[in-house]
């Protein structure tokens, strides 16, 4: 449980916007989908995929390193890394058992086989979206694992977009889709003051001393 009054306290030494726009962002912010990248090579693909996530409110990445392992491009990520939670894992089979572990369906990103088209996509039931390495794409242990497939409708002679982009148009169109729905999809309130915790700490530099001036003065 989080301490309240530890957390108004330290909210006090953040400026009024800093403290509205943390708890605007959290008001938007959601786990009912999340996205996964397996061993992607290009490190800005994974950035900037972890970029696209802030912007449409998707709270958890998930990145399998069982080949490539990454680190994040700061420049292309712009600060998307410190207000989203990555996850990394060392084997595909262990991010997918941890996924459906926690309920969601399983949704590969393949323009090939039977995939369905993206205007076509229940939203009913939470979902990870795994996109694969820019040219092999999705390994087989994936494909075989996902509960659907899922690929963007194009008219054009190139049958693929870059991984990054193609997880921005898919977030785009399920987020706008989810936030006209009655679906509870918003952090629970733990969750949220679990976030402004770790996101005032973040911003604040000297937030450890602070913190033990306030338990000093209890």
């Amino acid at each position: 449980m989080i301490d309240i009054k530890l957390l108004e306290y330290l909210e006090s030494f953040l400026t009024p916007r800093r403290q509205y726009l943390n708890k605007k962002v959290l008001d938007n912010r959601t786990n009912y989908f999340t996205v996964a990248v397996e061993d992607v090579y290009q490190l800005h693909n994974t950035s900037a995929v972890i970029r696209s996530c802030d912007v449409f409110g998707v709270q958890n990445v998930h990145v399998i390193e069982e080949v490539n392992v990454k680190r994040i491009d700061r420049e292309i990520a712009m600060g998307a890394q410190k207000w989203v939670d990555i996850n990394r894992y060392s084997s595909t089979k262990k991010c997918i058992d941890v996924l459906k572990a926690k309920g969601y369906q399983i949704v590969a990103t393949s323009p090939h086989d039977d995939s369905k088209v993206l205007g076509d996509f229940n939203i009913n039931q939470p979902a990870a979206f795994f996109f694969g390495r820019e040219q092999q794409g999705l390994s087989d242990e994936v494909l075989e694992a996902a509960d659907s497939r899922l690929h963007i409708p194009m008219v054009g002679f190139t049958e693929s977009l870059n991984i990054s982009v193609s997880a921005a148009i898919i977030l785009q169109h399920v987020t706008s889709q989810l936030r006209d729905t009655e679906i509870k999809w918003q952090l629970q309130e733990e969750e949220k003051l679990q976030k402004r915790m770790e996101w005032a700490k973040k911003v604040i530099k000297s937030h450890e001393q602070i913190i033990a001036r306030y338990h000093d003065n209890k």
